[in-house]
């Protein structure tokens, strides 16, 4: 396997280091110079793309994989990189034969709380669900164009090392803000790796929702952090008074829940199947700062 990976951020850096094992050469891209060490550190040789023409390095890197990660969010003009391969994904990368678009469980917008799949209807309701949605068209076009697979993963809310409710807890960042009903599905950042890198190794299609097996209130979570960490909690904020900036709020315009069944049914177990599950590992372990 040779594996480009753009936007080689939080969760591509996590597929690297699963598929690091089986891949005889990885690339990423990333918008700046000073995260090539991290790049590095995972086994990817770095590379600059911050859109327009790629660079001859890139070019090169490009023209010899077969497996690649989109990770790289919409802009206003759309997916920087469906114009990068315009002219078809074989024009660039001719030994191609599987990508994997990294994509969210925003682009079911809002459905009342009840549960949704893959199969449920796309009502995505902010201007960034709608442009991923309007991205994973794009890709499902071009790769069905050069006849080569499609994984799209719906992913959850984001969390792991550096980036988790005990590291808002330490900051004094941490807000219970409580909207009845509300939850929120998550996903730790090593199950997308792992997730990611099942699919990329089986040359599996499909879309595929990567997301943990409780969706919850965010207050519960942001409460068992606390517990972890040994302190108190706190207290509750009701979200309809809440001093909220227009992005924080329109996250909870959306209500749904969201089932994994599918990716399960290929064989994949969760390692962290609920927020306790994920945050306990990463205060047992003592990675939560990252």
């Amino acid at each position: 396997m040779n594996l480009m990976i753009f936007g080689a951020g939080f969760s591509g850096l996590a597929i690297a280091r699963h598929l690091a094992p089986v891949c005889l050469e990885m690339s990423g891209t990333t918008r700046s110079a000073a995260r090539f060490d991290d790049l590095r550190r995972a086994g990817l040789h770095p590379l600059i793309y911050a859109g327009g023409e790629p660079g001859p390095d890139l070019l090169g890197r490009l023209s010899a994989a077969t497996h690649l990660v989109a990770s790289i969010s919409p802009d206003q003009g759309g997916d920087p990189l469906l114009g990068l391969f315009a002219a078809g994904l074989k024009a660039l990368a001719p030994d191609l034969c599987w990508v994997g678009y990294l994509s969210t469980v925003g682009v079911y917008g809002d459905h009342g709380g009840e549960w949704v799949d893959e199969d449920s209807e796309c009502r995505p309701v902010s201007r960034r669900s709608v442009a991923r949605l309007a991205a994973e068209r794009g890709w499902a076009r071009l790769c069905a164009r050069d006849q080569v697979t499609l994984a799209t993963l719906r992913l959850s809310g984001i969390y792991g090392p550096g980036r988790n409710a005990l590291c808002n807890i330490d900051r004094g960042t941490a807000r219970r803000l409580v909207k009845p009903g509300q939850v929120f599905n998550r996903i730790h950042v090593a199950d997308i790796g792992a997730a990611a890198a099942m699919l990329a190794e089986r040359q599996l299609g499909g879309i595929y929702n990567i997301t943990d097996d409780e969706p919850a209130p965010p207050q519960d979570v942001v409460a068992y952090a606390a517990g972890l960490a040994g302190v108190a909690p706190p207290p509750e904020t009701d979200f309809a008074t809440a001093d909220l900036s227009p992005m924080a709020r329109s996250f909870y315009g959306e209500n749904k829940r969201v089932a994994n069944s599918r990716i399960k049914a290929l064989g994949y177990s969760f390692s962290f199947p609920d927020y306790r599950a994920g945050l306990s590992a990463l205060w047992e372990g003592n990675g939560w700062r990252g």
